[in-house]
């Protein structure tokens, strides 16, 4: 199978990229290894750098999704039977910093990319948006919450993803291309920037800092990189999610104050200080996977006691590692 990943050189993408081209598909990449105005351009050059050594022979472009012509131009040379779309501004923090890029990036773009794939004959296209599309939901269910329950983001970044969802849905509808959409949370491991919450507590505790967790007692489902990435991979190559919503997570929640201390006792130092809840993002907690499962088989395998052990060590002779905080 052909298949264009927009990001492909992101923190999740390029992870996807190597786990699909190992199962011997064709990818094409377009990246713009942007810093967002928030990473360090050193950091991201070696961030970028890595990332590439795990691509084997995917093509790597640098066209921005907001370029319509550009975008077009990509898919018409390269005819790809699927497209995952991965780029985007990637948190809340970054679409609040500079709202109206982000809204360019992430509905501009998206319009680009479903425009271009009808007229280039995408059998599907993959989307991926995000758990904040839920807003609060951390008491809802025991199990977690399913792909069914209510959406009511809380923020721009939220409200932007759902929007994506609904055009996405809105192109299938109209046009017969069918799509997947896939709600991933907390994702975390090697390669990823230092300005995320797990890399934040990680990196604090080995420079013996003070961790600052705001609301100890809000939960998160981490899921550590490679399961995400598996998720994405086998979505879009089964034919059995077609016009189907699905969350990929590891589907076990954990608090904040729980993640800090984790960071702290495999460190061996650093402390923790307390603050309230930050009342800009919505309380979150575990994510039903199920139909997942049921549907292509998705297990994740990676709870955050073996997933912060993997970042840590990889962490310690980063870039930004232990080596250079000492």
């Amino acid at each position: 199978m052909k298949i264009l990943i927009t990001g492909g050189l992101g923190f999740i993408g390029h992870n996807v990229v190597a786990l699909l081209e190992s199962q011997g598909h064709t990818c094409i990449i377009t990246d713009t290894q942007t810093t967002y105005g928030i990473i360090p351009q050193d950091e991201l050059d070696y961030l970028i750098t890595e990332r590439k050594k795990k691509i084997k022979t995917g093509k790597i472009y640098s066209i921005d999704i907001t370029d319509r012509d550009g975008i077009a131009r990509l898919l018409g040379e390269h005819q790809p039977d699927t497209v995952i779309h991965l780029a985007s501004f990637p948190r809340q923090k970054v679409v609040n910093a500079n709202p109206q890029l982000g809204s360019r990036s992430m509905s501009e773009g998206l319009l680009n990319l479903l425009e271009a794939s009808v007229q280039h004959r995408v059998q599907k296209f993959v989307y991926i948006s995000s758990s904040m599309v839920y807003g609060n939901f951390n008491d809802t269910y025991f199990d977690g919450v399913n792909e069914n329950h209510a959406t009511h983001p809380i923020g721009q970044y939220g409200i932007m993803k759902l929007a994506g969802e609904w055009l996405v849905r809105d192109y299938s509808r109209r046009t017969g291309m069918a799509h997947t959409i896939i709600r991933p949370s907390a994702v975390y491991g090697p390669l990823d920037v230092e300005d995320r919450v797990v890399s934040k507590f990680l990196l604090g505790a080995m420079r013996g800092n003070t961790i600052q967790v705001r609301g100890g007692s809000e939960e998160l489902d981490f899921t550590y990189v490679s399961d995400a990435a598996s998720g994405i991979a086998e979505a879009a190559v089964s034919d059995a999610t077609c016009n189907t919503t699905y969350n990929i997570t590891r589907g076990r929640s954990r608090t904040l104050l729980e993640a800090a201390n984790l960071a702290v006792q495999l460190a061996g130092q650093g402390t923790i200080k307390m603050h309230a809840a930050d009342e800009s993002f919505p309380s979150r907690g575990q994510l039903n996977t199920q139909r997942a499962y049921t549907d292509f088989g998705y297990t994740p395998q990676v709870d955050i006691e073996q997933g912060f052990q993997e970042y840590y060590e990889w962490l310690k002779n980063s870039f930004h590692g232990i080596k250079k905080a000492v």
